[in-house]
């Protein structure tokens, strides 16, 4: 196949005839059976951070190939392998030069039904020393299922997880096969994030689980790496209070990353009927859910609650869609941090499932503002994205069977 690098004029021109969505033009190869070589699939112009008078121009590579519905990624140190969950249960541990993979033994057993299964992976921040893998996954019990971690080392021979254990459990365990939230992510001072979603519940108003303190259901929690709540979470001293909550009034969160400069935590999480967000967590804070929110109602326009501005007890998004534009379902996120890109240090990049592409924010402080997309030729529902720390390339999960996996690298 003949590639041709355009410049952005064509490009965005093309893309407009062809596109709801700018930024991005090429033509997916489609595998064929059992091949998982991989193969070029786009090559994308975009812009810079504000500012910036530069353009970057990006190819996307089907990395790997012939996943199943795959639902978290992380990279481990060198590059020397990336690690997906498929939601079904399996873990694999991909070449990302080859294609090539290898399902990991001593993963637990997952509660796969619905919105449930093997979900995030994430490392320990010292993990060259330790081998530490946390894995968040859905499993069933008395009352139903529910969120919960656990770890297991990484043995050295890269076969299985050894030693695997539970670290914490959501509770309570809810008869719903969704809203798991369940994304993980350490911080700069080595605290485990932990989103948890609301389970579906459907009593909007003060008396909603994400508007109780006494259970984990919406709500972000904060673990030490052993599972257990530090004694500075904000609610250890109620008695009524769940330890492990440090933020609460979250719907669904898909979306945990760290800011490189700040350290605060960023979350991403789904509306109702639209009314997806951007936020920054605060420890302790009320985020609205179901109380004050941009969403309505599914297929009414029925506002659920009131906007965050009506309330000085909650704190609104930095960045929202409101009910009646669309939305934009948002999964993973992460901000980027490499080296590949130097125009994008300090961007944020948003997986999006039902629009079909990865979002690009720059941010400046508090300011949130779109740029130019990635992948949004592909037609395809965006599950996770993360960046390698060696090389500063990107990866992103598309969320289907016989799915790939993406690389985005610079293009030439």
């Amino acid at each position: 196949m003949t590639e041709k690098r355009v410049s952005r004029r064509r490009l965005l021109a093309a893309v407009a005839l062809s596109s709801p969505v700018t930024g991005c033009a090429g033509v997916l190869e489609e595998p064929q059976s059992g091949d998982t070589t991989p193969r070029r699939t786009s090559t994308t112009t975009a812009e810079g951070s504000p500012g910036s008078a530069s353009t970057t121009s990006v190819a996307a590579t089907e990395a790997v190939t012939g996943v199943s519905n795959p639902w978290g990624l992380a990279v481990l140190p060198d590059e020397a392998g990336l690690l997906v969950t498929e939601q079904a249960g399996r873990l694999l541990l991909a070449d990302v030069a080859t294609g090539d993979r290898t399902e990991l033994a001593g993963v637990p057993e997952v509660h796969a039904r619905g919105q449930g299964g093997l979900l995030d992976v994430t490392l320990h921040p010292n993990f060259d020393s330790n081998r530490f893998v946390y894995l968040t996954y859905s499993v069933s019990g008395e009352g139903g299922s529910t969120t919960r971690i656990g770890r297991g080392q990484l043995e050295r021979d890269r076969s299985r997880l050894a030693d695997f254990e539970p670290v914490y459990t959501a509770r309570p365990f809810v008869a719903s096969n969704g809203h798991y939230g369940s994304r993980a992510v350490f911080d700069t001072e080595g605290y485990l994030y932990i989103s948890v979603g609301d389970r579906q519940f459907k009593n909007f108003g003060p008396g909603h689980v994400a508007q109780q303190l006494d259970n984990d259901l919406g709500s972000v929690l904060r673990l030490q790496d052993d599972g257990s709540p530090p004694d500075s979470n904000p609610f250890v001293d109620d008695p009524d209070a769940s330890d492990a909550v440090f933020t609460y009034g979250n719907r669904n969160p898909q979306g945990l990353t760290i800011h490189p400069e700040t350290g605060a935590v960023w979350e991403t999480e789904y509306g109702e009927r639209d009314g997806d967000e951007i936020n920054v967590l605060a420890k302790g804070k009320n985020y609205g859910w179901p109380v004050a929110d941009n969403s309505c109602e599914y297929g009414t326009e029925t506002p659920v609650g009131v906007s965050h501005q009506e309330r000085e007890d909650v704190v609104g998004p930095v960045y929202g869609w409101a009910c009646g534009s669309g939305g934009f379902p948002p999964s993973g996120t992460t901000f980027y941090d490499g080296d590949a890109f130097p125009d994008w240090r300090g961007d944020l990049f948003v997986a999006g499932l039902a629009k079909q592409y990865l979002a690009h924010f720059t941010v400046d402080g508090r300011e949130v503002t779109e740029a130019e997309p990635l992948l949004a030729d592909q037609g395809q529902r965006i599950r996770d994205v993360t960046v390698s720390p060696a090389s500063g390339y990107l990866y992103a999960a598309v969320d289907a069977d016989n799915a790939p996996i993406y690389r985005i690298a610079p293009d030439g």
